[in-house]
């Protein structure tokens, strides 16, 4: 994109502003998701004591290698995957997640009007340079022949 004045200047820097925001929103909506289901294992709750389960979700956390055979043998024991994990974190997390999900497309509604916008303005632009070249086109001119110049 190459700008051609100052208002699509600041334009595209907005552009790009809101496009990276709903990328950082949509990125946190993931760690959010992540986080809150590595640290809480909501799930293993059912049949674990609360302070195993926080043990357990620590390591996990951790990447520590002992956790993690731990909780995928609590996955495979109980029947559980991954997606009940994230289920259940999703539920407790929904007013949050949502929350995020609103402000990805505001940004992304605010992306959409400043391209509409810079459509229009050169949209305008370009009727305004074809109306002044088809006047200068279509007006009265006279013939001059070199040297006969007044």
């Amino acid at each position: 994109m190459k700008p051609a004045d100052f208002l699509e200047e600041i334009w595209v820097r907005d552009v790009v502003a809101l496009v990276w925001e709903a990328f950082q929103l949509r990125r946190l909506k993931t760690c959010l998701l992540e986080t809150a289901a590595l640290t809480g294992c909501p799930v293993f709750s059912f049949f674990l004591p609360h302070a195993r389960v926080n043990e357990i979700a620590a390591g996990w956390a951790r990447r520590d290698g002992e956790r993690v055979k731990q909780v995928e043998g609590l996955l495979t024991k109980t029947g559980f995957t991954m997606e009940h994990i994230i289920a259940e974190t999703l539920a407790d997390r929904i007013e949050d997640i949502e929350r995020i999900d609103r402000m990805i497309a505001s940004a992304e509604q605010r992306r959409s009007a400043m391209l509409r916008e810079v459509d229009r303005h050169r949209a305008s632009l370009a009727a305004r340079l074809r109306l002044a070249s088809d006047e200068v086109v279509q007006a009265e001119f006279e013939d001059v022949t070199p040297g006969h110049a007044q």
